[in-house]
């Protein structure tokens, strides 16, 4: 088999070794499928603000970033002294019980997002996700949810559908199929998950009338893939048809938490969503997951009615009246302190103006040089993420992917990556407060090496 860029492997051959040792152990290699590329992906030894070390010795300006989740950069001296003071305070790495820090957390969610009211916490935004979408269903009495196509919530069957469809499976453009992204995801999931067509309010309308007597929910990364934004008018008219139906909004905010702005895509579209999912910032480069929203809504999930199905004997009469929702690390301190530290900065004079502008920047200069090579090119994003695209045509929706050049884009990727810029090929660029000027004039630079590298190579 033919590996993509095997001259990869000739400065990262100790990356390449440790690789073939995983793959002894670990199914594929990885321990998460996305973490994989080809020949085999980069082992990281250290980080150090936007830079990232290869066990190979090689440097590299990160706009992986942990697939966002690192806006602080790596290493970023207020998380680490928030950890070390907890657990130094608290002489332990969890209680296991209840503390302050969940509350603390908790108003300040309340304070920045517009649709929170109450919290809960989970251990990912895949969990945040998933725990939305039943807290829906027990609200609303109602089995069935609909996703839009292109959108991913989390690795889980309920929402494993209709990611990145094969075009001869996908179905109409305006009546999506459902179609799964895995193996061993049950027909059941299929056939009670509705696709919706992103940015088309008509025929999005149309479908959630067809099926609102079923739909608990609609769920919605309000920037899809965290790069292609939601219109204006699109999110106005299904948070009006969402609510005319009795279906519950669900934001998605896991990527766009505290990237757009301190609160999220629902502050800057000026929507209230009813229930929305956090994740990646939030934790300060821990695993974590919350998920807030109207207090009538998230009181259906309250613990404290005399229900409980874990302790043997205890009164169970009532249990299926409360949702259940339970997780030995919600809420762990360490964790909570991380992400609270990560807010304080953001919150810091024109941390987040000044986040975005050099955003604005980069995505500007990268224009400019593509246009000077006559390479149609364009970044498309909003906030702190943005991504690149080879074409010239609108991108609104997952299936307006289909006109951008992924070859062209995967060659540069690669080149880029020996060239000491660092993201996952084809993935979007995240951005940290501690990106330099310089990193971006090297990146420019970097960028301009590269296509003279693709263009000699097919000259």
């Amino acid at each position: 088999m033919t590996l993509t860029n095997p001259e990869l492997s000739d400065h990262t051959e100790k990356s390449a070794s440790l690789y073939d040792q995983a793959c002894e152990v670990i199914p594929g290699g990885v321990t998460a499928n996305i973490k994989y590329f080809k020949p085999h992906p980069l082992v990281m030894e250290r980080g150090e603000k936007s830079h990232l070390f290869d066990v190979d010795g090689n440097e590299y300006i990160d706009y992986l970033l942990c697939y966002g989740a690192l806006i602080l950069g790596h290493g970023h001296h207020s998380v680490f002294e928030a950890v070390q003071n907890q657990m130094t305070q608290a002489g332990t790495t969890i209680f296991g019980t209840p503390h302050r820090l969940e509350i603390e957390m908790a108003n300040k969610l309340i304070d920045l997002y517009p649709g929170i009211e109450m919290v809960r916490y989970t251990n990912s935004g895949l969990e945040a996700t998933q725990l939305a979408l039943r807290i829906a269903s027990a609200y609303t009495g109602k089995s069935k949810v609909a996703k839009f196509e292109g959108h991913y919530h989390g690795g889980y069957d309920q929402v494993l559908l209709s990611v990145n469809p094969d075009e001869s499976k996908a179905g109409l453009d305006a009546a999506p199929n459902a179609v799964p992204e895995s193996s061993g995801i049950s027909d059941h999931h299929v056939k009670n998950t509705l696709i919706l067509p992103f940015n088309n309010i008509n025929a999005t309308e149309k479908l959630l009338r067809e099926h609102a007597k079923d739909l608990s929910a609609v769920i919605i990364e309000p920037v899809q893939g965290g790069f292609i934004p939601a219109k204006q008018s699109f999110l106005n008219g299904l948070r009006k048809v969402t609510e005319e139906l009795g279906i519950l909004l669900i934001f998605d905010e896991v990527k766009t938490g505290f990237r757009l702005g301190l609160g999220g895509a629902q502050e800057i579209y000026n929507i209230k969503p009813d229930l929305t999912a956090l994740g990646k910032v939030l934790g300060g480069g821990f695993p974590v997951g919350a998920v807030g929203g109207k207090k009538e809504i998230m009181m259906i999930s309250a613990s404290n009615k005399g229900r409980d199905i874990l302790t043997a004997g205890a009164n169970n009469n009532h249990k299926n009246e409360v949702l259940f929702h339970s997780g030995t690390y919600n809420g762990h301190p360490t964790v909570l302190a991380a992400g609270l530290a990560t807010i304080h900065v953001l919150e810091q004079g024109s941390m987040m103006k000044d986040l975005i502008s050099k955003t604005e920047s980069l995505r500007s200069q990268l224009e400019s040089l593509y246009a000077s090579k006559n390479i149609p090119m364009k970044t498309v994003g909003i906030g702190s993420i943005f991504n690149i695209l080879f074409t010239k045509s609108a991108i609104e929706n997952y299936r307006d992917m289909k006109h951008a050049d992924r070859n062209l884009r995967e060659k540069i990727d690669y080149e880029l990556l020996k060239l000491g810029i660092y993201t996952k090929p084809l993935n979007r660029y995240s951005m940290s407060v501690v990106h330099t000027d310089e990193d971006i004039l090297a990146t420019v630079h970097a960028h301009e090496k590269a296509i003279e590298r693709v263009v000699e190579n097919e000259s």
